[in-house]
C-alpha cells in the first residue's frame, strides 16, 4: 500500500501515522493504538514506557526482562513470585547457591536476625514495623509515652533515661515545678 501523505510509519504496525493519530517515543512514531506493552498489552504513555532497542514495555514487564535479579528485587513490598520468567524469554539456572555476605556477622546480629531491639519489649524490629525516636528502633505499636499510653510520633515525644513520653506528660512529671509552671 502506497505512502500517500509521506508521514512516518508506525514502529509496531509499520503503516502511516498521521498527526492526529501520532505518539512520539525516543524519536519513533507510534499510532495511540499500537502504544501498547509487547508483553502485557497495557495501554502506555511518557510515565509509563519503557524502551529497550525498538521494542516498548510497561515497567513492569521491562524490570521482570531486564532488570536486576535476585533477592530484593521483588514487585513490591510483602509479595512472593514463583514467576521464573519463561514467559519474557528468560531462562532460569538451577543450582546457584546462596551465599550470606557477611558470614562472621556479629552475635548479636545472628541473635536478633540482623534487626535492631526494641528498647520497649526487647523483641527484634524489622523495616516494615520501625518507628525511630530518641536515636533508637520501635515498634509501631511500642511507640508510645511511658506514662499515658498516648501514641507518639518522632516530632512529638521527649525522652529521658531511655523512655520516650508525650510532652504533656514530660512537663508534668519533669518539668520546672513551682507557681507559674503547670
Amino acid at each position: 500500500m502506497p505512502n500517500w501523505g509521506g508521514g512516518k510509519k508506525c514502529g509496531v504496525c509499520q503503516k502511516a501515522v498521521y498527526f492526529a493519530e501520532e505518539v512520539q517515543c525516543e524519536g519513533s512514531s507510534f499510532h495511540k493504538s499500537c502504544f501498547l506493552c509487547m508483553v502485557c498489552k497495557k495501554n502506555l504513555d511518557s510515565t509509563t514506557v519503557a524502551v529497550h532497542g525498538e521494542e516498548i514495555y510497561c515497567k513492569s514487564c521491562y524490570g521482570k526482562k531486564y532488570g536486576p535479579k535476585g533477592y530484593g528485587y521483588g514487585q513490591g513490598a510483602g509479595t512472593l513470585s514463583t514467576d521464573k520468567g519463561e514467559s519474557l524469554g528468560i531462562k532460569y539456572e538451577e543450582g546457584q547457591t546462596h551465599r550470606p555476605t557477611n558470614p562472621n556477622a556479629s552475635r548479636m546480629a545472628q541473635k536478633v536476625g540482623g534487626a535492631d531491639g526494641c528498647p520497649r519489649c526487647g523483641q527484634a524490629v524489622y523495616a516494615a514495623e520501625k518507628v525511630i525516636g530518641a536515636g533508637k528502633s520501635w515498634h509501631k505499636s511500642c511507640f508510645r509515652c511511658a506514662k499515658c499510653g498516648k501514641s507518639l510520633e518522632s516530632t512529638t515525644l521527649a525522652d529521658k533515661d531511655g523512655e520516650i513520653y508525650c510532652k504533656g506528660c514530660y512537663a508534668k512529671n519533669f518539668g520546672p515545678k513551682g507557681f507559674g509552671f503547670g
